[in-house]
């Protein structure tokens, strides 16, 4: 796995827990297969929702009921179903505000990337279906998923893969591989 050497783990158990959940949802998304829905997740810690409502654990598997008695800061994500319609992630996230009991939140998504220069011969294209055309048609053209997750307290972890290199010890992590996604879903807990 590659990490981000600026920041190559986490420094608290707080940390460490979402990284392990970042790193989860990845794993469960890429089981999905590639070309899916943009997914938003909502993150709580599992021990403080069992107390809450002890019937999630007929909910959990054991594995994440083990890990809640192991450590208090173990994360559980709640997919969000019927998102409202929006033309772009960042309109879908702009939309959206966590209630306090919410620790943190994630999203996964797929992006497509190109050279630096056939970026900019898109971003010169003004027909939106000309431009897919000319997206479409690149041969150095690469898909990524993006899977981030940030917390209320300010902690956050990206996992990256690319579909080129679509294996699990090619995934990319780090806390701010995609600065601008998690300053967005850093908005969404404010």
């Amino acid at each position: 796995m590659t990490q981000d050497t600026a920041n190559p783990s986490p420094a608290t158990p707080r940390h460490a827990a979402l990284t392990r959940l970042v790193t989860q949802l990845e794993e469960h998304v890429s089981r999905g297969g590639w070309d899916a829905p943009v997914g938003v997740f909502a993150l709580v810690r599992t021990a403080a929702a069992l107390e809450e409502d002890p019937a999630l654990a007929r909910m959990l598997d054991a594995v994440a009921l083990a890990e809640a008695r192991a450590d208090a800061e173990a994360l559980t994500a709640i997919e969000q179903g019927d998102l409202p319609p929006a033309n772009s992630l960042e309109e879908l996230l702009a939309g959206i505000v966590w209630p306090d009991e919410v620790d943190g939140t994630a999203v996964a998504t797929e992006r497509m990337v190109l050279p630096a220069d056939a970026e900019q011969r898109a971003a010169d294209i003004a027909d939106p279906d000309e431009r897919a055309a000319y997206l479409m048609s690149r041969p150095d053209r690469d898909d990524v998923r993006i899977v981030v997750g940030v917390l209320r307290s300010g902690e956050s972890w990206c996992a990256v893969r690319s579909r080129s290199h679509d294996s699990a010890d090619a995934v990319a992590t780090g806390a701010d591989l995609v600065p601008g996604l998690v300053e967005a879903l850093r908005r969404t807990l404010q």
